[in-house]
């Protein structure tokens, strides 16, 4: 099916009318914003969202937020996996409370952090645990890890991955006469060195690339997410994590699973819901229901190969750490989100919600007969204007950002807030049946108008 183009910039432009016209206070404060803060606003991502202005919130809570123009919404961002067990849970707030009543930061360990070691290992299935800031902070620290323990120069990462703001990962393969090179992803700013010479980059979904450049032998490890969520969702071929796990056995190459975005496939993430065998583990944005922390598991072995580096004297300068990192505040968050949150009870309620989601945009695509996808990993899904992607760079090159676009002004103009980044929706155990037709709803009358 081809889309009118000159219907589709039609529409949105009457969106992005709508908008403005919706949020006269956030214009407002976004104009206010632009005279101190670099393109007014406080994070460069946060300029990512539909519109020409940012929404700026009053209120969150649960699954929904309400902006200062008085406007609720259904919340399926929440925070980009940030807010994952939905905003404001109540024991989060207490315990943060609490905790800053009592001291926020000493570089001494407070009393819950044996007990979130504890709980994440069980989770995980990985015994040995450190705490970071985040999630970018903990994959850094792990590749410097990786490095100190083979000897080796490289990392690899799959072509079109994202693991924060971390400088190795910042690179995707191009295709050429002589055979593809690494090249610095579009978009990264000023990379202190050429991301070829730190980085090996494989495409997803393809076992004979894995295993033809880990032969070379100079990667100390493969960071990756057991299924990409950052570039879309693009779920792994039957027995390919498998196959992973041989090949960088195999190769003296450690295996690092990100599973920060994928913790939506259940409570010890896609390790523990597919029995994945990673030798580290990276956990960051929801495990604090909110406040900044993120964590790194490790085997026994890795463990024990660490523990002398980790006793020395030159630790504090040794590239990992940060006198924040494991602070008792953000110990106290952790321990409060995981005893009442993103328990295996809160996935069995937001999995579904993610399930009828991912069922209602299916109809209405099949209604339509388009050539769409919805795809869904735990209670995360995301509808896509092409079939489903097998590969990083397949996804990259299918993003539509003129209906992409459209879709996101429409459904925000009818309350419904996605991910700035593709078509993403979370769901959390606060969300409803209702919310769910909330989207369909909007999503059927964006078909329905643009194909007129």
């Amino acid at each position: 099916m081809t889309i009118d183009r000159t219907r589709l910039a039609s529409l949105r432009a009457a969106e992005e009318q709508r908008f403005v016209d919706l949020h006269p206070t956030s214009a407002r404060l976004a104009a206010e914003a632009g005279q101190h803060l670099l393109a007014g606003v406080p994070m460069p991502w946060m300029t990512r969202w539909p519109g020409s202005f940012p929404l700026f919130v009053e209120s969150a809570g649960g699954g929904g937020f309400t902006d200062v123009d008085g406007i609720t919404y259904v919340d399926l961002c929440l925070g980009d996996t940030g807010s994952m067990t939905g905003h404001c849970l109540p024991a989060v707030a207490d315990a943060v409370r609490e905790r800053t009543e009592r001291g926020i930061t000493t570089m001494l360990p407070s009393t819950d952090a044996a007990w979130v070691a504890a709980e994440l290992s069980r989770r995980f299935g990985l015994p040995r645990w450190q705490m970071a800031m985040t999630a970018t902070d903990a994959n850094r620290f792990v590749l410097r890890f990786a490095r100190h323990l083979t000897g080796r120069p490289r990392i690899a990462v799959m072509d079109w991955c994202y693991h924060g703001t971390v400088d190795e990962t910042l690179g995707v393969l191009e295709h050429g006469r002589a055979g593809d090179r690494v090249v610095p992803r579009p978009g990264a700013l000023g990379p202190q060195v050429d991301v070829s010479v730190t980085t090996a980059v494989v495409p997803f979904n393809d076992l004979d690339a894995l295993g033809a450049r880990l032969a070379e032998g100079d990667v100390a490890c493969l960071l990756m997410e057991p299924a990409l969520t950052n570039i879309g969702i693009v779920l792994p071929d039957e027995g390919y994590l498998a196959g992973v796990r041989e090949i960088t056995r195999r190769h003296g190459v450690l295996l690092v699973n990100d599973e920060t975005h994928t913790i939506c496939a259940g409570p010890g993430g896609a390790t523990a819901a597919w029995d994945l065998d990673p030798d580290l583990v990276v956990i960051g944005k929801p495990i604090g229901g909110g406040i900044p922390v993120a964590a790194y598991g490790m085997s026994a072995e890795v463990a024990a190969r660490l523990e002398g580096p980790m006793l020395g004297h030159d630790i504090d300068v040794a590239g990992v750490g940060g006198t924040l990192s494991g602070s008792a505040l953000a110990m106290a968050a952790v321990r409060a989100t995981l005893s009442t949150a993103l328990r295996q009870e809160d996935f069995d309620v937001a999995i579904p919600l993610a399930v009828s989601f991912t069922a209602g945009i299916q109809d209405v695509i099949d209604e339509h007969g388009l050539p769409w996808h919805v795809q869904r990993l735990g209670c995360r899904a995301e509808y896509w204007f092409c079939p489903p992607p097998r590969a990083g760079a397949e996804a990259a090159a299918a993003v539509d950002e003129e209906l992409d676009a459209f879709f996101h002004l429409w459904t925000v103009n009818r309350g419904v807030l996605l991910a700035p980044f593709h078509n993403m929706s979370l769901f959390s155990p606060f969300h409803t049946r209702a919310d769910v037709d909330a989207h369909t709803s909007a999503f059927r009358g964006a078909v329905e108008a643009l194909l007129g």
